[in-house]
């Protein structure tokens, strides 16, 4: 057992225990996974319609239907670009054990996302409870992946409260 932060009494939440250390390693781990996987998803969403839009594909829904909005396909791809450097980025700070968003940061990123995926939700339940709602509401391709999204932003938020002082290096991949 190791005492970290000046031991005596005050310290004992401080203890790090090697089967501790090693718990959080893995919840580490299985978070960076995690966040990998909801933003390989999110890509292929992306690929998908790019593919749609220039050079259509018979196998794959149509581009409209990719298309949950008005805005403008290059606006769109150009957010969902920068969305997607955003996710790698978050991603590979995890899996290389970088500490995650703390404090008022990851209490920003809980709110965020739990608004995120409340209004998801409610985007796909008044779809499928309003047989005239507007076609935004209809898109099925769009809803799913802002669930994928708020997914990703509270699984994020979640690491940070793993990660901090006693995660320094919490992934194989940063020995």
């Amino acid at each position: 057992m190791q005492w970290r932060g000046g031991g005596g009494l005050a310290n004992m939440s401080t203890l790090d225990t090697p089967r501790s250390t090693n718990l959080k390693q893995r919840r580490a781990q299985s978070i960076a996974v995690t966040l990998w996987m909801l933003a390989v998803l999110f890509f292929v969403r992306v690929l998908g319609q790019a593919v749609q839009c220039w050079v259509p594909q018979s196998f794959l829904p149509p581009f409209s239907a990719f298309q949950g909005s008005g805005l403008p396909y290059p606006f769109l791809l150009s957010a969902q670009i920068l969305i997607l450097l955003i996710m790698g980025r978050t991603a590979l700070a995890v899996s290389l054990g970088a500490v995650g968003p703390t404090g008022s940061r990851r209490k920003f990123l809980q709110v965020f996302g739990l608004i995120y995926l409340g209004g998801s939700l409610l985007r796909i339940v008044l779809g499928l409870t309003l047989p005239a709602a507007h076609p935004w509401f209809r898109a099925w391709i769009p809803e799913f992946f802002h669930l994928v999204i708020a997914a990703y932003v509270l699984t994020w938020a979640t690491y940070g409260k793993f990660s901090g002082e006693n995660l320094q290096h919490i992934s194989k991949f940063a020995r």
